[in-house]
């Protein structure tokens, strides 16, 4: 595994913050700290940036990062929302960036200090509109598919059709042999996909009937998990799993590295998938604005993503970073699909407050039975 680089939970730092007795996450602010102008407060996912990276910036700039992460959107989004922890910096995925960005949780970013953001690729631009319409509010950081990774021999032997679509995964000679993302989104995405619906749709019957597919699905699962879906494929304890196309890179070196009896493909499936867009966004109460613009600029560097890709081995939008790669990389069509080819893909999009009540309900109703 990646090392994961953890000051504190989410949780623990805002109990601290509570407590007064963590001072340090601001500037002269509310937080009560003074002179620390040259901190930056980053809030990003879990195993998602070249530790190294950090301590360049940190090198170059003088600036000193305190760095934390989470596991999902849902952990994220109302520990910025309360605002107990003035965070400067953070890395949400696209629709919970429209969620904040309609809940006024963030502001403009000012683009004349980010020089660099010359090196997002227009494509990812363009995609980038279908949650933040300007593109005044985000900076593209990874992006990719959500498709079905198949151990082939498992598959072979369980006299199973190598999957090509979601609904594939409903097969009854699959129990106990599917991984699903631990995820309200993700795991909808495929049940409405299955049945030929908009992964955005807030029509209730629509959505009761997926929740119904994802309960019918259960006794198939063997678990709903988020990271742990690629160590559980490399070590061949399943034989099915909707996985990140940002996991793939990782997942055929280790099956290499390992000499493994089997082989791992991915396929995005026929009946359609989210490409997702996970990006850099400034909190609207962050202290050290002008900081974390330097940060952005900074990642946006093609050497460093390009460094930053090399280690997360999630798609780069950085069109510099992205001509640095060596040819097979580049060819590498489960990390970099033509976008062009992608059909029946949708981006998850905030489907407003009462859709996102209704889909988190469902989870509940989902994951309870």
């Amino acid at each position: 595994m990646k090392r994961t680089p953890i000051l504190l939970t989410a949780g623990a730092l805002a109990a601290l913050m509570t407590a007064g007795l963590l001072t340090g996450c601001g500037g002269s602010g509310k937080n009560g700290s003074s002179g620390d102008d040259n901190k930056l407060y980053v809030y990003n996912w879990g195993e998602y940036i070249d530790e190294s990276v950090i301590d360049d910036f940190e090198k170059e700039t003088g600036i000193q990062v305190v760095y934390d992460v989470f596991e999902t959107n849902e952990e994220m989004y109302p520990v910025i929302e309360a605002g107990g922890v003035s965070y400067d910096v953070v890395c949400p995925s696209d629709y919970m960036i429209q969620k904040m960005i309609e809940n006024n949780l963030l502001t403009e970013i000012n683009f004349d200090n980010i020089p660099n953001y010359k090196e997002i690729g227009q494509e990812y631009l363009d995609i980038s509109k279908g949650f933040d319409p300007e593109n005044k509010y985000s900076v593209p950081y990874c992006w990719g598919t959500m498709g079905i990774l198949y151990n082939t021999q498992m598959i072979e032997e369980l006299g199973v059709p190598a999957p090509t679509k979601w609904a594939d995964l409903w097969d009854e000679r699959l129990e106990g042999e599917i991984l699903m993302q631990n995820s309200v989104r993700d795991a909808f995405t495929v049940a409405l996909k299955s049945l030929g619906y908009s992964l955005n749709t807030q029509n209730p019957d629509e959505l009761q009937q997926a929740k119904d597919e994802l309960i019918r699905q259960k006794p198939l699962v063997q678990a709903y998990v988020i990271d742990q879906v690629r160590d559980k494929m490399i070590g061949g304890e399943a034989a099915v799993g909707a996985i990140y196309s940002g996991e793939m890179l990782y997942i055929q070196n280790a099956v290499k590295e390992q000499e493994s009896d089997f082989t791992l493909e991915y396929v995005i499936p026929e009946d359609g998938t989210n490409y997702w867009v996970d990006s850099w966004v400034i909190p609207a109460n962050a202290e050290h604005k002008e900081n974390a613009e330097k940060w952005i600029d900074f990642l946006c560097r093609p050497d460093i993503a390009k460094k930053n890709f090399e280690y997360i081995t999630y798609a780069t939008p950085n069109k510099g970073a992205y001509e640095l790669l060596d040819e097979e990389l580049k060819q590498n069509k489960a990390l970099f699909p033509d976008l062009s080819a992608l059909t029946n893909c949708e981006i998850i999009q905030y489907p407003g407050e009462e859709a996102d009540a209704l889909y988190n309900e469902l989870w509940k109703e989902v994951k309870a039975n």
